[in-house]
C-alpha cells in the first residue's frame, strides 16, 4: 500500500528540512510546492507587472497559490499511482479545512483512504519567537513581507484542525521542532509513518 505523507507547518517550522532527511533515509518521492511553483510563479508575477519573489499578497494567491497545489499534487498522485510512497510539503491551509478535499484527491487516481496509508506530520515550534528567528536566519527573499508585516503572519502560526474525512487520530503526529534535528527524533518520525516496517 503505497504512503502519503504530508509535511504541514508554519513557513519556519522547518517541514522541508525534516520532509528531505526522511525522503533521504527512505529514498521516497519528494514534493514541495515552493519548489514546483517557483518557475511558473516567478513568471506569472513579472509578467503582471508585480514582484516575483511576493509570495504573501492577495494577487499571488488569486493567481499562483492554487496552482502550486494543483502541480505539487499531480506530481505526487502520479508517483502513486506508479506505486511510490509520496512525501508531501506545503502549508495547505485551505486545504486541511475542507473535510472533502483528501478524498477528492485520492479519486482522482481512482484510491481512496482504505487504498493509500495517509500520515500526516504537523511540524510546529515552541514558541512564536522561534519561528521568527528561523525565518530571519534564512534570510529569504521570499519572507520579507511576512517579516515587514508579523503582527499579521503571526496569525498563520496556531495551530490548526485538520477536517479531513477518514484520517484516524494515529495517523497524524504533532512534531515539535524546536531543538535539532537529531537522529532520535528521525526515528521517531519514521516509526510513525512506517510502523512496524521499520
Amino acid at each position: 500500500m503505497p504512503k502519503l505523507v504530508f509535511f504541514l507547518g508554519a513557513a519556519g517550522a522547518g517541514k522541508t528540512t525534516i520532509a528531505k532527511a526522511l525522503a533521504k533515509l527512505r529514498r521516497a518521492p519528494f514534493f514541495d510546492m515552493d519548489t514546483l511553483l517557483r518557475p511558473a510563479a516567478e513568471a506569472i508575477m513579472t509578467l503582471s507587472g508585480l514582484d516575483p519573489n511576493d509570495r504573501d499578497s492577495a494577487v499571488y494567491k488569486t493567481r499562483c497559490r492554487d496552482l502550486g497545489y494543483r502541480i505539487t499534487m499531480d506530481a505526487a498522485l502520479e508517483n502513486m499511482e506508479l506505486g511510490n510512497d509520496a512525501f508531501v510539503v506545503g502549508p495547505f491551509t485551505k486545504e486541511t479545512d475542507d473535510p472533502l478535499w483528501l478524498h477528492n484527491e485520492l479519486a482522482r487516481i481512482g484510491a481512496s483512504i482504505q487504498s493509500v496509508d495517509v500520515k500526516v506530520v504537523w511540524v510546529v515550534l515552541s514558541d512564536e519567537d522561534m519561528y521568527r528567528r528561523r525565518i530571519e536566519h534564512r534570510a529569504s527573499v521570499l519572507d520579507h513581507w511576512k517579516l515587514a508585516n508579523w503582527e499579521q503572519f503571526r496569525t498563520s502560526l496556531k495551530r490548526r484542525e485538520i477536517a479531513w474525512t477518514g484520517l484516524s487520530d494515529s495517523s497524524v503526529l504533532e512534531f515539535d521542532n524546536s531543538g535539532p534535528l537529531s537522529e532520535a527524533k528521525l526515528q521517531e518520525l519514521e516509526r510513525m509513518i512506517y510502523l512496524n516496517h521499520c
